[in-house]
């Protein structure tokens, strides 16, 4: 994170304790993000050794994708802190966003994991009272990390710190702020179950098995995993195009990272409709 830009901004009047939370605010992102890591060495392990399958595809699957996607959030939010503006970093709203952020991502995938291990499914699973008390807990743990980085986001737009560069600044700000806006209407559009019942298919044969390779995604019908993909990749799309601006084009930080989120939000509403439709991304 040092490697794009230094902060120098001095922290001398501080109290020790709003100095704790600025070094927290960090130290809580990096163990989630361990956290993630340390889990998928043994479900990798588990993937090759365990035959069992749910949905038709190994019950490992699922808890790799996650541990995989929460892995590069979390690293994505800890590339992104440096961009605000140090007092801000030592303030009670980050350091709650940042433990907010690190706590329900740590229980989600602990909790899907957990699900792998028993040979059970974690999402749209009502079997037991227990199991359906779960899904909905992880619903509302869903929705608090992808508010926790919004409120990064608008830490990053409206408390930068002096030395952020104008790409990276908007690119990281919007992506988060978007990223997380389109993230929830699809995760909510996912997991009511209003569009083709239950799951994430809509037509086509509701299992996962022939899933377009890497992804998973159903080559039957439509799959609303699809937009809930690149919703939430927007959060990492944007940081890394506004990167990459700074370093080419640097004038036109504004301009490129305006068209960006305006092409985002065009191929998350495209693929959505897709899914809707019942038609397959490829």
């Amino acid at each position: 994170m040092t490697l794009i830009f230094d902060q120098t901004t001095p922290l001398t009047d501080l109290s020790p304790a709003s100095l704790y939370r600025a070094a927290s605010a960090h130290r809580l992102l990096l163990l989630a993000l361990g956290f993630q890591i340390a889990l998928a060495v043994p479900s990798l392990i588990a993937l090759g050794i365990d035959d069992r399958l749910l949905n038709g595809i190994s019950v490992w699957i699922k808890p790799l994708k996650f541990q995989l996607s929460l892995a590069v959030m979390m690293a994505t939010l800890l590339w992104l802190l440096p961009l605000i503006d140090e007092r801000a970093l030592a303030s009670r709203g980050l350091w709650l966003a940042a433990f907010t952020a690190a706590m329900t991502a740590m229980g989600e995938i602990a909790y899907i994991t957990l699900q792998a291990a028993r040979g059970r499914a974690s999402h749209f699973n009502d079997s037991t009272p227990i199991e359906a008390t779960m899904y909905s807990i992880m619903g509302i743990a869903a929705a608090l990390l992808v508010l926790s980085a919004l409120v990064i986001g608008v830490y990053i737009l409206t408390r930068p710190s002096p030395l952020a560069p104008a790409g990276l600044r908007l690119g990281g700000g919007w992506g988060l702020i978007l990223g997380a806006i389109l993230t929830l209407i699809t995760a909510f559009a996912l997991g009511s179950g209003q569009i083709g019942g239950p799951g994430h298919w809509v037509g086509g044969i509701r299992t996962d098995v022939g899933g377009l390779p890497l992804f998973g995604w159903s080559r039957t019908g439509g799959d609303l995993r699809v937009p809930h993909f690149f919703a939430t990749h927007i959060m990492q799309a944007l940081p890394i195009l506004g990167f990459v601006l700074d370093r080419f084009l640097p004038g036109q930080a504004r301009l490129g990272i305006a068209a960006g989120a305006v092409a985002s939000i065009a191929v998350v509403a495209a693929t959505f409709v897709q899914a809707v439709r019942a038609v397959p991304f490829l």
